[in-house]
Formats: C-alpha cells, structure tokens, sequence
C-alpha cells in the first residue's frame, strides 16, 4: 500500500496534468491540427541555435571527466562563477559562487529552500493565485501552506491581508513574478511595502522571515516593462531561477538558487542548500548542462513571437468580451470566466477541443488559464472555437 500522503497526491493529481493528457487523446480522435492544447506552459520556441552550438562545443573539446564527472553539490565553481558576474552586471549587486546554488530547475530551488528552512508546521504564505505545486512542495516538508486571497483588480499582493495573516509560525512567504498564471510583474512599490511588512512582522515576533521569489519567467517580459530584483528590498531574500522558458529547456531541469549576501545566518544556510541539494536526492543540477549555461548566459528566445501570440489572443478576447488583464510577462492569459463555475466552463471549452486550466487549480476560481506558448498559426485557427464557446453564454 501507498503511503497515506501520497494517497491525497494521487487523489488530487494536477489539472494541468490532466488536461494535458487530455489534449493528446482528443488528437488521436481529431487529429493535433484540430485541438487547441492551451494547457501547459511548454515552450514553442526553439532554444536559441548557440545552445546547440555550445553542446558540441562542450562535447567534442572537453574532457570526459570535466563534463561529466562529480562536483561541489552547489554546482561547479566556475559556472557559479559566471551566472553571479551575469547577475551582479544586470542587477549592480556584488555576488560571488558562494551566493549560487546549481539545481534541478526551480521546482528543485524551491524545494531545497523548503527544505532548509521549514520545521513541522511552519507556515509558508503565498499569493492567489498561485502556482499548485507550492502546496505540494511545502506538504513535503510538513508544513501549511496559507493563502492570501487576490485582488482582481491588479493580482499584485493583497497587503492588507498578508499583514493579517503572518503569525509567530510563518517561516517563508513565496512569490512569483511575472506571475503564473497572470503574467502580472510585481512593481517597485508593491515589492517596498511588501518588503516593509515583513520587516515589521520579523520585529513584533523576533522571527526571520524568509521571502522567496519564483522566477522562472523573468526574462519572458513585453513592452520594455522591467522585472525589480528582490535582494535589493529585502535582506532575508532568495531567488529561484530556471532556464525552462528563457532557453526553452524545461526538458533539461536545470537552474538555480540566489542567497542574499544580506541573509541572516547565510553561512549555515548556504551549507544547508548545499547539503539538500544531495539528500533530497537531486545530488547535482545536470552537468553537462551547467556547462552549457556557463557558455550561454547572454542568450535568449526571441520573447517577440510570444508577444505576437498574446496580442492576437488578448485582442480577440476582449473583442469577444472577456475581461482580462493584459499580461506583463510570462506567457499566459488568465481571464475572468462569462459564468461563475471555471470547471464547467473548462468543460464546455473541450465541446470545441479547447483545452484551458481552470483558475480554481491556481486558488483562484472564476477564473481560467490559457497558456499561448503555441504557434501563432493555430491560435489563428483556434479563435472561431472562441467564437462559438463565447456563444454559449449569450
């Protein structure tokens, strides 16, 4: 028998899991051309051409044992090196390998951070709507995930309430900017009085508090809108970084963890990181694609064929009348549904062969995600199942 734990996991498998194997069984029926997979967010671009170049490279003029051999459970030092340069040229911080932890990708990041810093019960509070795995990363380690309920009109963080909601047990609060699934980016001031109110807290509990940002996403950004870095507002910060969506890499898991030079006991929790990296059984980010990073940190996809696709599909919607925020970063719409239920809507979405998230699966219902990581010719295509679904509701 399974454990009781991963009873509830089975139970309550992901929806966009789900959806996704939906999508391929409905193209078995009607053929791929003619379904509209919006589910997942699975890069359509192809990873730039020099990450090719620099696989090669790596494979035919190195040494076996450089690219495949052991290493510091952080990563190797020289492509630590490199990645806190990159960091501290873009952002004016001053890093070193020390503040850098290579990892699995930031599902990987965000687990290790979980895993340093939580004790049975702690609190981790996070912000609706949210990525789902957080409550399933945080339940690894025993803890209580507590949400903060949005506010639709900007889905930056509702203060008032995580003022309310930080007690003597909150031990991590996790954002995520740009967001999944609003493609919302937290502003400078929001990141301020953020940063304020933990300060505050810390003081009144005499705790830490822990801010992690989720930034898989960070450089998927649109109209010359720029992502603030966290290390600069507050000192007890990490970030969490993956090439999943700047490479389209998500395959290759392969990421990173920023410890704020600033960080309160940053000695033992870098040696922690360090040391869950291996016991969580990640044991190292993949090494042959850390060398590949090293080589590659001024590369990106071309976020313009991703801005193309939102305008088409953000246009035809709000013409359609949806209500929906126009998105910021990442590559997700997240509009409010013409009726209350988002599963049933979802459902009545797959009569057309569309497939959509309900919002619900981000703690936030009446709402739905649409992920336009696809080709601009079949969201060409798809816009008249649009039609007809919207036609539903009139």
């Amino acid at each position: 028998m399974i454990s009781d734990k991963m009873k509830n996991l089975v139970a309550n498998n992901s929806a966009i899991r789900a959806m996704f194997e939906e999508g391929k069984r409905l193209a078995s029926i009607y053929g791929e051309e003619n379904v509209f997979d919006y589910s997942i967010g699975n890069p359509n671009v192809e990873p730039p051409e020099n990450i090719k170049n620099a696989i090669n490279e790596i494979l035919n003029e190195e040494s076996p044992n450089f690219v495949h051999g052991y290493m510091n459970n952080s990563g190797y030092e020289d492509v630590r090196d490199e990645i806190s340069k990159f960091l501290n040229n873009k952002y004016k911080l001053d890093l070193s390998n020390k503040n850098i932890v290579m990892t699995c990708g930031a599902a990987g990041g965000l687990n290790i951070m979980l895993k340093t810093l939580l004790n049975p019960e702690d609190e981790v509070i996070t912000f609706a709507p949210y990525f789902g795995e957080y409550k399933h990363y945080t339940n690894n380690f025993d803890g209580k995930l507590v949400i903060v309920k949005p506010d639709t009109s900007t889905f930056e963080p509702n203060m008032d309430e995580l003022r309310e909601k930080i007690t003597p047990k909150t031990k991590v609060v996790i954002i995520n900017t740009p967001n999944n699934p609003t493609g919302v980016i937290y502003s400078d001031a929001a990141l301020k009085k953020l940063s304020s109110i933990l300060e505050e807290k810390q003081k009144e509990f005499n705790t830490n508090i822990y801010l992690i940002s989720d930034e898989p996403y960070r450089e998927i950004v649109y109209d010359d809108v720029e992502v603030p870095c966290i290390l600069k507002y507050y000192k007890n910060s990490f970030i969490g970084y993956s090439y999943s969506k700047s490479l389209s890499l998500p395959g290759e898991r392969i990421g990173y963890v920023v410890i704020n030079d600033d960080m309160n006991d940053f000695e033992n929790i870098a040696c922690s990181l360090n040391i869950a990296n291996r016991i969580l059984g990640f044991v190292n980010a993949p090494s042959l694609f850390q060398r590949v990073i090293g080589k590659s940190l001024n590369t990106e996809v071309d976020v313009n064929i991703y801005k193309r696709n939102r305008d088409l599909l953000y246009n035809h919607l709000i013409n359609l009348g949806f209500e929906c925020l126009k998105p910021q970063g990442a590559f997700y719409l997240f509009p409010k549904t013409p009726i209350e239920d988002d599963k049933k809507f979802c459902e009545d979405a797959k009569k057309f062969n569309l497939l959509l998230v309900p919002g619900s699966s981000f703690g936030c219902s009446g709402y739905v995600r649409i992920s336009y990581c696809t080709s601009y010719e079949k969201i060409e295509r798809s816009l008249s199942a649009f039609d007809k679904l919207m036609a539903l509701y009139k």
